[in-house]
């Protein structure tokens, strides 16, 4: 890959910092009510400190801060601690904190993350440990299953959640075409973009890790099958080079921006992207629980829709869905309860998630869809979203695909083949092979 690439990816992984505060002040007074069944945590009165992180968008930020300071009023002997920030650079401070015992008592992780840090079960709680204080009914089975590696409820999925298509309709408008529904209209809209608004306006942007998740949704609405089986890729490097064919014809036919535009814009993030908030990139493949961040960074004037698949890419419904992310509790923290009560607070607990609303996708908490739902608390461009996610995708989401060693930018695999095709260093077979070679080595582990 490119020095400069990397070096500016490295720069923007370095400024990503964590903020650490207490959420707020405590106030005398405050009762356990609604929802929990807080066992001895606050009834022992014990003044504790507990630590708790996260990463998301400013809105995520806020809603979960101001859900906490809520919760330290309910509950003023236990202190929390809040330490968040970005996507970028995340995981790789968080598996430090995880292998060297550091991590905070309570975490915001990714699904994948309980196999690949606690496959042994010891880094995160077992939650039935604290099922007297968290109420684990509140969700069906088959969910906390997709949570628990070596027999244990190594965390609490908090949604799911897959990609979609979300455009910025002000934008189209301002191109004179509708937002498209197929393939060839988004072709269209790329040579529109380029004519009518100028060079630096396209219709989608797509980081490297996009790039490969479009990918595997376009094969699958291609071929027809999973992307790994029995631990196993289910494509061919022939089959994946097509893909990336396709991946190409999106920048050749300026739909989508280089990397090296994008990582030249200087952002850190895609909605953090002056592009995004002006409208010149119009358009993202996104989870639909992140639709949030990306709207409220749009400026004022902006409209942001969400879109359609596009039946067009194949004959089949390619994507998939996964548990959104999760809550976990370390395996060494000195207070399991007030942990898993504050969790009870911020997902189960009437109070707790009308402020939490869904900034982390629609709630697979009863009470807390309910309560939301009757309430109008629901995101209705998330809850749309997710509908039509859940009503088209047909396939698994193998629990490796998100591995540091693909993922991680900017050395992991996705970057290395996604990036160096877009930086004509890689043919698109090229690319395949680097595909099939390093995924084929993290599934072999």
């Amino acid at each position: 890959m490119k020095t400069f690439k990397k070096v500016l990816a490295g720069i923007l992984a370095a400024t990503t910092l964590l903020s650490v505060s207490a959420c707020g002040k405590t106030e005398e007074g405050g009762t356990a009510s609604g929802g929990a069944t807080t066992g001895g945590a606050a009834a022992s009165g014990e003044e504790v400190t507990i630590k708790f992180s996260w990463w998301g968008g400013d809105s995520r930020h806020e809603a979960t801060q101001a859900a906490v300071d809520a919760f330290m009023k309910k509950y003023p002997n236990i202190k929390v601690e809040c330490q968040f920030g970005a996507w970028s650079g995340w995981e790789d401070s968080m598996s430090t904190a995880f292998y060297a015992g550091t991590a905070p008592d309570v975490n915001q992780v990714n699904w994948n993350w309980i196999s690949n840090y606690s496959g042994d079960g010891s880094i995160f709680l077992d939650m039935n440990k604290v099922s007297g204080t968290f109420d684990l009914s509140q969700y069906d089975q088959s969910a906390l299953d997709q949570c628990t590696v070596a027999g244990e409820l190594q965390a609490i999925p908090v949604s799911m959640t897959g990609r979609i298509f979300y455009w910025n309709k002000t934008t189209f408008e301002k191109a004179g075409i509708s937002t498209p529904t197929s393939l060839e209209e988004l072709y269209a809209a790329g040579e529109a973009f380029k004519t009518t608004l100028g060079d630096d306006y396209y219709p989608l942007a797509l980081g490297e890790y996009d790039r490969a998740i479009l990918l595997v949704y376009y094969l699958e609405s291609v071929y027809g099958k999973a992307w790994v089986v029995d631990n196993k890729l289910n494509y061919t490097a022939e089959e994946i080079t097509k893909g990336l064919e396709f991946i190409q014809s999106l920048e050749d036919k300026h739909v989508i921006p280089s990397i090296a535009t994008i990582l030249g814009d200087g952002a850190e993030s895609l909605d953090k992207n002056p592009k995004w908030m002006d409208g010149k990139y119009a358009g993202i493949f996104e989870w639909d629980s992140s639709a949030s961040k990306f709207n409220s960074a749009l400026n004022e004037g902006q409209e942001l829709i969400v879109g359609d698949y596009f039946k067009d890419f194949g004959e089949y419904q390619g994507g998939f869905a996964k548990v959104s992310l999760a809550f976990a509790i370390s395996e060494n923290t000195k207070h399991p309860e007030e942990c898993a009560l504050l969790l009870n607070y911020l997902l189960n607990d009437p109070e707790g998630t009308a402020i939490m609303k869904s900034e982390r996708g629609i709630p697979l908490s009863k009470a807390a869809f309910e309560n939301c739902k009757t309430q109008g608390l629901l995101n209705e461009m998330v809850a749309e979203a997710n509908t039509k996610v859940l009503a088209w995708v047909d396939y698994p989401l193998d629990t490796q695909f998100e591995n540091s060693k693909l993922k991680g930018n900017p050395d992991g695999v996705y970057y290395d083949a996604l990036g160096g095709l877009s930086y004509k260093e890689y043919t698109p077979a090229e690319a395949a092979q680097i595909l099939v070679d390093g995924i084929s080595e993290v599934l072999a582990g």
